[in-house]
């Protein structure tokens, strides 16, 4: 007999061998159906895979992303099996669970085309193969076998992937007539899949490598019941109302240029604007906490990120190197603002008692994303980060991790941010060589990251495999007002740059010691972050930060001397105000403002002008009465006060 701890921290016993789906089973038939994947000692696997060890579980259901990832993952060789169904010959590339959904990269037979118009008729084989409720069977496999299987069918996607696996690490998983390789988990059958929406095809190349042969990535999402498949598709329909891509154009807030340059956005006043009253926000809470404000150039000799390990890891996926006359100079756009930084910190010595230095930047950098991965603003070329870097010593280390937490919170206060989770991003203890750093140095760093969300009582989610190169880390997940995650602020720990760059401080003992860094943005990036800010509010930004707070519509011409006169009235107590004098009727002045989403709109005729008031409409309320110039300047002010 095994023992098997549950979530709740109850023990039970089975006989050596056990399945998920058989414990699912003992605990009720009905919770066998709810759940599609089991979680073993924090290894995901699949419900049929057996338990030889005593161990602890989880049984994941769809309200569970481990669940969500095995359904999808599923339902993409669902639907590779549906296409090699309809396209004989067809080959595949992979065909990976995403955060909403699933895709396949495919390579379709000889000239043959798959466009939208054949999604329908693809949905529905794979609505039929689900019917069949063929079980998922997972086979190890030798890599010359492995190998064997692809090459006599042709496909040399699948071969080059195999190439670059271990010999003892090849699975094999089958469904139906369809067998695909993979690593799993899946399903125990396809009957759970009942729902099923093809959404869109795109061009993918393979490998990301814009040198390579550009395949068909078909995009999908499926569902357990179709109530959930039709609140999702809902869901996205309201995402399209909601895209910054179409608000930003509407508020006139950023443009892009083909002589600029693809993933380079050009901020028009409007947006400038918006961001610099953001900017200036951080800034004065900046301030507050003791941050210093520096300034770095855009680019920086190689060497200085061959230093910091950025070259190594991103180099080759970068902008190329930028050459000068002199032969020995070879520069880069600088890809992240901490090498510079590191060399403020160098530029005088530091006693124990200057630390903390905190300094703050909001810094531009540059990164070489491919132009198929580009997406508006939440993906692009260049991009601010409201950046600062910490150097503080080690007994320093978690107060000043708890005060960023803290000026996270101030952030999503004052935006209306209060539907998030946080997850602390540690370093994969199987895979050591995608980061820098000793041991120890990892050890320190996650045990501090670790014990000061305990102090805040973050109930943050542990991953592991998802730290920066240099660093653990801590991640704040929005949740938008339709329920999509989006990754903003983040804090990293980091005894690595320090070390690289010969960082050090006198300490109280007079013999020299290392400073600890703190990377934080609370942001992320300016350009992302306003991306979900017009989603999150679609448009109507809180009234502090909007660009206009007020327009002022005359009734007539008559009035616009009495509009101006409120104008000016308004101006005195610093509430950005327009005036909207066109020879229009006054119902078109109205609903022209309220696209433009201007949080209040003020009409002035015979009425208002003699008492000296104003009408009060308040965008996507209507009417809100009558007020005195100094009562509405007064309720404006207070308005905009941020908490």
């Amino acid at each position: 007999m095994i023992k098997i701890t549950f979530p709740d921290k109850s023990v039970k016993k089975f006989p050596e061998g056990i399945t998920g789906i058989e414990i699912a089973k003992s605990i009720s038939p009905g919770l066998a159906k709810e759940v599609f994947s089991i979680t073993v000692n924090e290894d995901i696997r699949d419900l049929t895979s057996p338990i030889n060890d005593d161990a602890a579980i989880m049984l994941n259901k769809w309200d569970n992303p481990e669940g969500r990832h095995a359904f999808w993952h599923s339902s993409a060789h669902l639907m590779a099996e549906a296409l090699e169904t309809l396209y004989p010959g067809i080959k595949f590339g992979i065909g990976p669970a995403i955060k909403q959904g699933f895709y396949y990269d495919v390579d379709p037979p000889g000239d043959t085309v798959i466009a939208e118009k054949d999604l329908p008729k693809i949905e529905q084989k794979m609505i039929e193969l689900a019917r069949q409720k063929n079980k998922f069977t997972k086979k190890e496999t030798s890599k010359k076998e492995a190998l064997e299987r692809y090459t006599k069918k042709g496909d040399e996607y699948k071969q080059e992937l195999i190439g670059e696996l271990d010999d003892n690490k090849i699975t094999l998983y089958t469904h139906g007539n369809f067998t695909d390789l993979c690593r799993g988990p899946h399903l125990p059958s396809t009957e759970s899949i009942k729902a099923i929406k093809l959404l869109s095809i795109a061009g993918a190349y393979w490998r990301g490598d814009e040198n390579r042969k550009q395949l068909t990535r078909i995009y999908g999402v499926s569902f357990p019941k179709k109530k959930l498949l039709d609140d999702h598709l809902e869901m996205l329909e309201e995402a399209k109302k909601r895209d910054h891509r179409k608000i930003g154009r509407e508020l006139e807030l950023f443009t892009f240029s083909p002589r600029v340059g693809q993933g380079l956005p050009l901020w028009l006043p409007n947006g400038a604007k918006l961001r610099e009253r953001l900017e200036n926000f951080l800034k004065k809470v900046q301030v507050e906490y003791g941050y210093e404000p520096v300034i770095t150039p855009h680019i920086g000799l190689k060497e200085l990120y061959v230093i910091s390990g950025h070259y190594d890891k991103y180099g080759k996926d970068s902008f190329q190197p930028i050459h000068t006359p002199d032969k020995k100079e070879e520069f880069l756009l600088k890809p992240m603002n901490c090498p510079h930084h590191c060399e403020i910190y160098l530029a005088k010595p530091h006693s124990y008692k200057d630390l903390p230095i905190r300094y703050a930047e909001f810094g531009t950098v540059y990164r070489y994303e491919q132009s198929g991965e580009l997406h508006g603003l939440t993906r692009v070329r260049g991009f601010t980060q409201d950046d600062a870097h910490i150097f503080c010593r080690p007994d320093q280390l978690k107060e000043e991790f708890i005060k960023v937490i803290d000026i996270v919170f101030r952030i999503f206060n004052a935006l209306d941010f209060h539907n998030f989770t946080t997850q602390i991003s540690l370093r994969d203890p199987e895979d050591k060589k995608k980061y820098i750093g000793s041991d120890e140095n990892w050890e320190k760093a996650e045990k501090a990251i670790l014990e000061a969300c305990e102090d805040k009582r973050l109930n943050a989610k542990i991953v592991k495999g998802e730290a920066a190169f240099y660093g653990p880390k801590l991640d704040f997940m929005v949740n938008d007002v339709i329920g999509r995650e989006w990754q903003l602020g983040t804090i990293q720990v980091d005894y690595n740059l320090p070390e690289r760059f010969d960082l050090e401080y006198i300490g109280a003992d007079d013999k020299k010691h290392r400073p600890v860094m703190i990377h934080r943005a609370p942001f992320g990036s300016m350009e992302r972050f306003i991306a979900l800010l017009i989603e999150h509010t679609k448009g109507k930004f809180p009234l502090w930060l909007t660009p206009d707070q007020v327009v002022i519509l005359p009734i007539s011409e008559k009035f616009n001397d009495y509009a101006k006169k409120v104008f000016n009235f308004l101006n005195n107590y610093d509430i950005r105000t327009l005036v909207d004098d066109r020879n229009e009727k006054i119902g078109k002045k109205i609903r022209d403002n309220e696209l433009k989403r201007i949080p209040y709109l003020l009409i002035v005729g015979e009425k208002e002008m003699n008492k000296e008031t104003v009408s009060v409409r308040k965008q996507g309320e209507g009417d809100q009465g009558n007020m005195k110039l100094k009562e509405f300047a007064e309720f404006i002010t207070e308005k905009v006060k941020i908490n």
